[in-house]
């Protein structure tokens, strides 16, 4: 490969780096005053990475990279995901590329006060901004009409809405009878968190105990705490994940940190050879996400993970978890409830959080859902699928850092990663056969081996249903994710799903 291009691409990413380690220290330590200085840096780092992308230089050497004789299959793949990248966002002009930046900065300010206060409201006028900017991106790079086509394609290259929105119809069509049935059982756990108080020092601990045993590198990452728990960093060797401490119910800690650690075992187990490359990252977040969620749930709300871990857990918390046991723990971990919080949310409601939001971004891009409505729109989708009102915005349409973010489009690929999750690990699980008595001994090292040579350790360099269709046979199916939730909550509420 022509060495201008490869430095062009290592340029590139090293930009990425640095905007990716900005926006973690924006969540995590910048001081509060410095919210304005880091959104013109922001804005200048971004509006430097555009302009080098655009540059005519960097299409001409992609071009004549095409017909090069000699070219590896990644050297190959490089060019045709970086001529991908390039392709989009040459259409999109400098000036808004800054001004994206610096609107989700000043969002981002905007969300945590209004989180403050509880009010929509207050947040509502740098929501106009982050969606007009984003209507603007999205005619810039082009679309059949469907405007959220546009910003789904930076998220999951080459899903549309008219593929999508049938995927997560019949799935939510799917899900709440279940739900229903579930709840109808009234069988409920005893609450064994009310009243009872779990150190927040303990907590940090444990979670960094199950870091080190996911096989999480703290030497090439780090664990902080934010408001909304997330994956950052700079490079494979410097990864960094953030968790949410509640000392009322460690849970959140656990599971936010389990999550987290998927993501963070992607971004760590790319090939050295890829390093400072384009397919040193996710084909789509829907293959991202399908690492948190099969960690987080297909291991860490399983039997045979919390038969290992639940000693420690009650040596961890000796008072807080007094008279506690393993069913009452594990009934506890599995309930299927209705709540108002997704990250918090089980397993077979989760996706329902999904589709609330999908539903209410595909009509604010439509222009079918004037910004004052959605907070109703909000709560009537939510009692409609869910059964449950939030008391205020802050538990409802606040919740999430997503849209402060200006990342509109993205919750699909909660979803979609669900779905990716549930056939993986059913694929880890026939190749892996001694993998249930594995995790009872809080042995984890050999199922992020298998992911790591499967999936992480590949990149980019094919995409994301491909991968899928190597590793599993198929490719997106809700068949894995439904068998899994009928045999396993079906089990445990004694009912047929």
């Amino acid at each position: 490969m022509d060495t201008w291009l490869l430095s062009r691409m290592q340029e590139l990413k090293d930009l990425q780096g640095l905007i990716g380690l900005a926006t973690w220290d924006q969540e995590t330590y910048l001081p509060s005053k410095a919210g304005p200085a880091r959104a013109q840096q922001l804005s200048t780092l971004q509006g430097l990475h555009h302009e080098r992308l655009v540059d005519p230089r960097l299409g001409e050497a992609l071009s004549q990279a095409t017909t090069e004789p000699g070219l590896t299959q990644d050297e190959q793949a490089m060019v045709a995901v970086l001529q991908r990248e390039r392709e989009r966002e040459v259409r999109v002009p400098a000036a808004l590329v800054r001004a994206l930046a610096e609107a989700q900065s000043h969002g981002l300010h905007a969300w945590r006060e209004a989180r403050k206060e509880r009010r929509f409201a207050r947040f509502q006028p740098a929501l106009q901004r982050l969606l007009s900017l984003r209507r603007e991106q999205a005619d810039a790079y082009g679309h059949d009409g469907e405007r959220y086509d546009a910003l789904l394609e930076g998220y999951e290259p080459g899903m549309r809405v008219s593929r999508l929105t049938p995927v997560l119809t019949a799935l939510r069509e799917q899900l709440v009878p279940m739900v229903g049935k579930l709840t109808g059982t009234g069988k409920r756990p005893r609450p064994v968190f009310d009243g009872r108080r779990f150190d927040k020092d303990a907590q940090w601990r444990f979670t960094l105990k199950l870091l080190e045993d996911l096989g999480f590198d703290l030497e090439a990452g780090r664990q902080d705490l934010s408001i909304h728990p997330f994956t950052g960093g700079t490079h494979a060797l410097d990864v960094r994940l953030t968790t949410h401490v509640d000392e009322s119910n460690p849970l959140s800690a656990i599971f936010s940190t389990i999550h987290e650690a998927g993501h963070g075992l992607f971004e760590q187990g790319f090939a050295p050879e890829l390093h400072r490359t384009p397919l040193a990252a996710s084909p789509s977040m829907g293959l991202h996400e399908s690492q948190s969620r099969l960690w987080e749930n297909q291991v860490g709300r399983g039997r045979p993970f919390w038969e290992h871990y639940f000693p420690l857990l009650r040596d961890s918390f000796p008072e807080a978890l007094k008279g506690v046991d393993l069913e009452d723990f594990l009934a506890a971990v599995n309930e299927v409830r209705p709540s108002l919080i997704r990250i918090e949310s089980d397993e077979v409601t989760y996706n329902l959080h999904i589709a609330v939001r999908y539903e209410l971004e595909l009509l604010l891009f439509r222009d079918a859902l004037p910004l004052d409505d959605v907070p109703a729109a909000w709560n009537e989708r939510m009692e409609r699928y869910l059964g449950v009102t939030p008391p205020d915005d802050t538990q409802g349409v606040l919740q999430d850092i997503h849209w402060a973010w200006g990342e509109l489009g993205y919750f699909p690929t909660y979803s979609l990663g669900n779905l990716y999750a549930a056939s993986l690990y059913r694929v880890a699980g026939r190749e892996l056969t001694d993998l249930d008595a594995q995790l009872r001994q809080g042995k984890m090292l050999s199922l992020r081996d298998w992911l790591r040579e499967r999936v992480h350790r590949h990149g980019f360099r094919l995409p994301a249903e491909e991968r899928m269709r190597v590793v599993t046979g198929q490719g997106l199916t809700d068949a894995d994710f439904l068998t899994h939730l009928r045999s396993k909550y079906g089990a445990l509420y004694g009912i047929t799903l």
